[in-house]
């Protein structure tokens, strides 16, 4: 069971800007549903929000468009392994805290995953208690390897990964939670396309699919509040017929 804000058909929600207190994001990569549903009830009683994903693909989109605190990765998944997802993961996000489990209890196993990146590793079952133990040891770790990448710099342009706040030459510009998390996923690539599909999914995980449209309207908003802040500076252009990207070339003279 993942939580998030929930939204009316056709239209994503308005809302203020997030708490600098926001729960610890746990991103679950498994095609068990029945264990999400359980993790999920566990990780509740702690306190973390918790996304869930049956497959790698929608996995590892998720975790470039939510940044999730830690990662629990199956090594067995529908569409390919594990394994390789988590060398990619760890390749783009060295901070990232990433745990592997599965029913494979050869030690072999263990070790593959720890050589490609995984800072755990637990097999399946396990007990509730040790995963929790487990995640939070990872949420101190990746908390304090990831001070020095919390804020992306661009040209006096500091988005601050942490406390979710954008500021501009000393200038805080007040953003929605929507209207951060569309800047986020553009600026975590920039000169990267970004399609409408991309950016819906970096606001709303999960199965709702807003309008193309509604899309246009929240980046509008954005980007206007942005020229606003630095009018010399067109921070996201329009790529007809594809979608968005973050620029960080400078102006046009």
């Amino acid at each position: 069971m993942a939580h998030g804000p929930h939204t009316s058909p056709g239209r994503l929600p308005i809302l203020s800007c997030m708490s600098t207190t926001a729960a610890p994001l746990i991103l679950l990569v498994d095609d068990d549903a029945e264990l999400g549903l359980l993790v999920s009830e566990l990780f509740a009683r702690e306190g973390w929000t918790t996304q869930t994903h049956l497959t790698g693909g929608d996995g590892e989109r998720a975790i470039a468009n939510s940044a999730p605190d830690v990662v629990l990765l199956d090594v067995m998944l529908p569409d390919g392994s594990g394994y390789d997802v988590c060398r990619r993961v760890r390749a783009q996000h060295p901070h990232l805290g990433l745990m592997m489990f599965t029913a494979r209890g050869d030690p072999i196993d263990r070790v593959l995953g720890l050589e490609l990146g995984a800072d755990d590793y637990l097999p399946k079952p396990f007990e509730p208690r040790e995963l929790v133990a487990r995640v939070r040891a990872l949420l101190r770790r990746s908390a304090a390897g990831r001070q020095d990448t919390a804020v992306l710099r661009f040209h006096g342009l500091e988005i601050n990964q942490v406390s979710r706040q954008v500021v501009s030459q000393s200038k805080l510009i007040d953003l929605t939670s929507i209207e951060f998390k569309l800047l986020l996923a553009l600026a975590r690539q920039p000169g990267t396309v970004l399609t409408r599909q991309d950016l819906s999914a970096a606001v709303q995980v999960g199965h709702y699919a807003p309008l193309d449209r509604t899309v246009d309207v929240q980046v509008a908003r954005l980007r206007k509040k942005m020229r606003d802040a630095t009018p010399d500076w067109n921070w996201i252009d329009t790529v007809r017929g594809e979608g968005y990207v973050f620029v960080t070339r400078p102006p046009q003279a």
